[in-house]
């Protein structure tokens, strides 16, 4: 499983979606993402909604195995769910 994370340094849920990221890759053999800073990368919203296909409100916006599932609250729904993440 591949996972890649659109987010800005200063946003808190971009933070926190990429710390579960690193706690699933630390934890299971299947996962690996990339986080990428939307800053530095020269990505405005406009761009990602491109690559979304609908309107991007907030960052962080993630996408698993290429399926955008949403931002950080959907990305955390999915590891209770589907990667046995536990609070």
């Amino acid at each position: 499983m591949f996972v890649v994370i659109f987010g800005r340094s200063a946003c808190p849920y971009c933070v926190r979606a990429k710390s579960l990221a690193e706690k699933l890759k630390e934890n299971r053999e299947d996962f690996n993402y990339r986080y990428i800073d939307m800053e530095v990368e020269g990505i405005n919203k406009a761009d990602l909604e491109k690559t979304v296909g609908k309107p991007v409100e907030t960052v962080p916006q993630i996408f698993i195995d290429e399926t955008h599932i949403g931002g950080f609250t959907e990305f955390e729904q999915y590891a209770k769910a589907h990667l046995g993440l536990y609070d």
